[in-house]
């Protein structure tokens, strides 16, 4: 019960900074590195039961791994926009190639998108071999944009 209400503050908290940054033409970078700390916050959580089950640490749950998954791919095109020009501060990971590579970084993030999607489907209708097979490329998307652009 308390990893529910965690995971349903962190996202209210995530929901609440996007209202926040789609009622102001541009959010304040301080507003902006917290979505992206939430976001990525939420995404982990969800992710890290799926990655438990791949690796064998916790038996294959067909309906946990759906759910898990599914919301993967509902927070991944979420990340995009959590990265405005100037929201580089605080103890930000981000590098700032980021910014002056941004078309190698936004398609690597709609790559990520699109692997996660194809994620939450093969959930629903393929084999395990074909879930972890698919599974095995978000982590290789991931890592191929943390290696470019997050700091250590």
């Amino acid at each position: 019960m308390m990893r529910f209400a965690n995971l349903t503050l962190a996202i209210l908290a995530v929901t609440g900074m996007l209202v926040s940054h789609t009622a102001s033409a541009q959010a304040k970078p301080a507003d902006a590195y917290a979505y992206r700390k939430s976001a990525y916050h939420v995404l982990l959580w969800n992710w890290m039961p799926l990655a438990d089950m791949v690796r064998g640490k916790v038996p294959y749950d067909k309906a946990k791994f759906i759910t898990y998954s599914g919301r993967v791919a509902a927070i991944a095109p979420l990340l995009l926009d959590s990265f405005p020009k100037g929201s580089n501060v605080g103890k930000s990971e981000a590098k700032a190639e980021i910014w002056s590579n941004w078309a190698d970084f936004s398609s690597q993030m709609k790559r990520f998108e699109a692997s996660t999607a194809t994620l939450a489907t093969t959930a629903k209708t393929g084999t395990w071999d074909q879930i972890k097979a698919q599974f095995g490329k978000v982590g290789g998307d991931c890592k191929s944009c943390h290696d470019s652009y997050k700091a250590e």
